[in-house]
Order: structure tokens, then C-alpha cells, then sequence
């Protein structure tokens, strides 16, 4: 008996991905996959992001979240193009999803497209959406042993912020061991020790924005 073989949906995401990649390569755009566990910073970042640098980068932001459009509206009081993908229980973004979202925003001299994936340390890592980059996001509130538990999302991303790091003197967290375990899994992992309340140690990180985006254009 012959059965049918249904196609990976890995590999269809894969391939409206490669299609975006084509795009955006075309346009010049830097597009970065932002992915983190809920409520580890990533809209505050971007509020913080979008705002120090509006008036030298030209930014949008793709918002995806089970429900509601909160985060897209924190993203859009900061000027910034802001589209809401709400994935009603869907665990990440797919490239599908994103190429949709695309109507919605004039592309026109845009310099950077953060899509800010669904709070998720597992799912989101396995689907491309166009992306150059991915880049984790963890907070010091929790875990320093996340990188070791969820070894995907730190082996394929290009950064990993380690973000609240105001908060180090009221929790146990070890930042040289995170770091340890990043490096370990990806050795070219780009660590940024960050504060989006404060805005401590953001200048490593808009400088590295800054050189992705010159490269992008060249």
C-alpha cells in the first residue's frame, strides 16, 4: 500500500522565507527576528530601540502575540510603522504570516524591520520568516542555565541580549555562566549586557544596528 506523503511544513515556511529573504535583499531592508520568553523586555527594548534611534534609522516593527494589539500600540506611540499579527494560540510566526503583514507597511526607505516573535524559547527558533538575523533576547530575571536548556534559539542566533541587568543585585543570576553556555553552543554569538529601563549598555547594541544596516545597504 502506497501512502501519501504530506509535505513538511518546515519546508513550505522555508520556502515563502527564502522568497522574503529575496525581497527584502532587494530593498535593502535589515530585517531582524527578536525572540525571547514572555515578559523578558523585547517591546521595551524596541520602544527604547525605536525611540534613541528614529532620528537616524527609519524603523518598522511586525508585533506577534496570541491576542490583543498591546505591544503594537507601546511600538507605534514611538512614531514607528507598527502591524499586529495576533496568531490566536499559535506558538510563533511564520513567514506566511509576515508576507501578509508586509501590506500593511510603506517598505519605502525603511532601514530596519524587527519582527518581535511570539514569547517562546522553542517554537519561534524553527521558523524562518525572512530573517538576516535572529537575535535572543533573555533577562536576568530568569534562568541562567537558559541557554543550555533551550540550545536552539542560541545556536542559530547572531545576538543575544541579556537584558534587566539593573536588576542583578536582587536576583541569582550568573552572567558569565549564560555567556559560557551561549558561547558554547554558537562561538560567534554577539553578548549584549543591556537595560532597556535604563538604557545601560544599549550604545554596543545600536552600534551593532548601525554597522548591520551600512552592510545591508553596501
Amino acid at each position: 500500500m502506497q501512502i501519501p506523503v504530506v509535505r513538511n511544513i518546515l519546508e513550505a515556511n522555508t520556502n515563502v522565507a527564502d522568497t522574503l529573504k529575496t525581497f527584502f535583499a532587494q530593498k535593502g531592508i535589515l530585517v531582524l527576528n527578536l525572540m525571547s520568553s514572555p515578559g523578558a523586555g523585547k517591546t521595551t527594548l524596541l520602544e527604547r530601540t525605536l525611540t534613541d534611534l528614529r532620528n537616524e534609522l527609519r524603523m518598522a516593527v511586525i508585533e506577534g502575540d496570541l491576542q490583543t494589539d498591546n505591544d503594537a500600540r507601546r511600538v507605534a506611540a514611538t512614531g514607528a510603522q507598527a502591524v499586529q499579527i495576533n496568531t490566536e494560540g499559535g506558538c510563533h510566526l511564520t513567514a506566511s504570516q509576515v508576507q501578509e503583514a508586509l501590506k500593511s507597511i510603506d517598505l519605502t526607505g525603511l532601514d530596519i524591520l524587527f519582527v518581535e516573535n511570539v514569547g517562546n524559547l522553542v517554537c519561534p527558533a524553527e521558523f524562518d520568516v525572512g530573517e538576516d538575523f535572529k537575535v535572543a533576547l533573555l533577562s536576568v530575571a530568569e534562568g541562567d542555565d537558559k541557554p543550555e536548556k533551550y540550545p536552539l534559539l542560541f545556536h542559530i542566533s547572531a545576538v543575544m541580549l541579556l537584558n534587566k541587568i539593573d536588576l542583578l543585585p536582587y536576583v541569582d543570576f550568573d552572567m558569565d555562566k549564560a555567556s559560557r553556555h551561549a558561547r558554547t553552543l554558537n562561538a560567534d554569538i554577539s553578548l549584549f549586557p543591556v537595560s532597556a529601563r535604563t538604557s545601560e549598555g544599549l550604545t554596543a547594541w545600536y552600534d551593532w544596528l548601525r554597522e548591520k544596516v551600512r552592510a545591508k545597504r553596501a
